[in-house]
């Protein structure tokens, strides 16, 4: 089964998501900022990460940055999930490390298509 790792500070977020994606078939384990996102990403080596880019603590960047920056967890794909919507936020996303790029609110089908396509035929639920 595939283990997604979603990485969500806003509680409600991180539980419907989760939810939405479990009845998809997926494994959801979740993080409420970036040093615990980090930290799980280490410790369970999930098949993907959805990072919301605006958490307390270290941010979405930064998390990803140390993901992509730990020779263990770099060739996780990583897909930025938030509410920026700007060209430039997407830039910075792609710039930080992320493979993908996804805004809230979540249109699950385009989130899932972006999830199977970054996994590849092997890695999808």
């Amino acid at each position: 089964m595939t283990t997604l790792l979603l990485v969500e500070d806003n509680e409600m977020n991180r539980d419907a998501i989760s939810r939405l994606l479990g009845r998809r078939g997926f494994t959801v384990l979740t993080a409420e900022d970036g040093e615990q996102g980090v930290r799980l990403c280490r410790e369970f080596m999930p098949d993907l990460v959805l990072m919301d880019l605006g958490l307390p603590g270290i941010d979405g960047f930064e998390a990803t940055r140390q993901i992509k920056a730990d020779p263990s967890t770099a060739p996780i794909p990583v897909v930025a999930l938030t509410a920026r919507a700007l060209t430039s936020d997407r830039e910075a996303a792609l710039a930080a490390g992320c493979d993908d790029y996804d805004t809230k609110p979540v249109d699950l089908d385009r989130l899932v298509s972006k999830v199977r396509a970054l996994l590849g035929p092997d890695g999808a639920s």
